[in-house]
């Protein structure tokens, strides 16, 4: 537990990071005087680079081991921070955001990894589902008290004062974290020869359950990270009528739900392992009618009530999209976990990416109309759907055989030696 918790204080530091321009939003479009598809690229862009290193970062984790990439990754995710604090240029800032993305990348995938060297393979959905959680709990950090401390002290010394998280972070890792307990060293693999990453690479991605967790993840993860990394604040000040005290507080019942709904996940998937894919749909199914009947309201800003429930229901996707790994991890042999990880983490990033760029191209050419801009949410959504259907079945009947496949064990049958006519094996 010790040093798995390690690992993940590496991974909450860095969700602070990841989402501290949630709340920053509105400030950075003053400080760097941009509009709404340029303060989008921020995210976008961080977002991009973070789904662009999960395949490179998964062969790190197989090939390096858990220690040495989040070391790596705590080293780059502290210099973006520490240098967005002090940006003031709209370019410069970018390429923080773009190292911070970078850092980041490495961070989840290795808590993954570590969590499977530490525990017993049933607790893995519980111990996946919990790392999230606490990582949700920087998210919580963000929201209520980096936002307070850029209301009362300003940019740079908000920002310069947290990039100091992540120094603790790397000090605690160095000295404490290890990549596995003593006398249980994985079997040395095979010397990586020509062809290795590609084989690797292809291996993974022939599993039908590598590409079920891509869409589950796809499909769930993004509407709400696209309301708390960005857009968020601005639907709720500027379309729904709402001080920031008060948005603010919804973003943090978002960040809640997610820790409370994850924790009904982790215990529903380890014990029901065919809960997976209804609880995927379910909550896929719930944010859809929620953001149709929040974007559909006939008055000019939706009722409270209506936006504290789309906020608990958002508050579902992040568990949601986690059940994505429990499709690739069974699909895959030990030696390409973090491959398999990989891969499926790009899908929810992908998705969050393309739907940050769109609502703020949409926002700009409508004038700011967000009833229009977030209904890109339901295309990417239907996208996702489809292929969740056409992948299920063949994942699943392959998982099915891999399982009879590992039951099968050698039956002793005792035969008559002529020899010395007794029994033997």
């Amino acid at each position: 537990m010790v040093v798995w918790g390690v690992g993940v204080t590496v991974y909450f530091v860095a969700i602070i990071f990841r989402t501290s321009l949630g709340v920053a939003g509105i400030d950075a479009a003053d400080r760097f005087h941009v509009g709404a598809s340029a303060l989008s690229t921020f995210s976008i862009l961080q977002l991009l680079v973070y789904a662009g290193m999960q395949i490179p970062v998964g062969l790190m984790v197989d090939r390096m081991g858990t220690r040495r990439v989040l070391a790596l990754g705590a080293v780059l995710f502290t210099t973006g921070q520490l240098g967005f604090a002090f940006a003031h240029s709209y370019g410069a800032a970018l390429a923080c955001r773009a190292l911070l993305g970078c850092g980041d990348a490495m961070t989840f995938i290795s808590v993954l990894r570590l969590g499977a060297r530490w525990f017993p393979a049933r607790r893995g959905p519980m111990i996946a589902q919990v790392a999230a959680l606490i990582g949700m709990g920087g998210n919580l950090v963000s929201t209520l008290v980096l936002s307070r401390l850029l209301h009362d002290i300003g940019w740079t010394p908000a920002f310069a004062g947290s990039a100091a998280a992540g120094l603790v972070a790397l000090a605690l890792l160095l000295l404490f974290l290890k990549d596995h307990p003593e006398g249980y060293e994985p079997a040395p693999g095979p010397r990586p020869g020509k062809g290795a990453v590609r084989r690797q690479l292809v291996g993974a991605w022939r599993e039908p359950g590598t590409r079920l967790g891509l869409w589950t993840h796809f499909t769930t993860q993004f509407p709400a990270m696209v309301f708390l990394l960005l857009w968020g604040m601005p639907f709720l000040v500027e379309a729904q009528g709402l001080d920031r005290d008060t948005a603010g507080t919804l973003l943090t019942l978002v960040v809640l739900s997610n820790m409370g709904v994850g924790l009904v996940y982790g215990q529903v998937v380890a014990r029901h392992h065919e809960a997976r894919l209804p609880l995927a749909l379910g909550t896929l199914a719930a944010t859809a009618l929620l953001w149709a009947a929040v974007l559909s309201w006939p008055g000019a800003h939706a009722p409270l009530w209506l936006l504290v429930t789309l906020c608990v229901v958002l508050g579902a996707c992040g568990p949601a999209s986690m059940i994505g790994f429990d499709f690739g991890r069974p699909a895959n042999p030990p030696d390409r976990q973090g491959t398999a990880s990989g891969i499926v983490n790009m899908g929810g990033f992908l998705a969050t990416i393309t739907t940050l760029l769109v609502v703020g191209v949409l926002l700009d050419a409508t004038g700011g109309s967000y009833r229009i801009a977030f209904c890109a949410v339901f295309v990417l959504q239907a996208l996702g759907l489809s292929r969740i259907l056409l992948l299920r079945g063949p994942a699943l009947r392959r998982e099915r055989e891999r399982i009879v496949a590992s039951r099968v064990t050698t039956v002793h049958v005792p035969v008559r030696d002529n020899e010395g006519g007794g029994l033997r094996a």
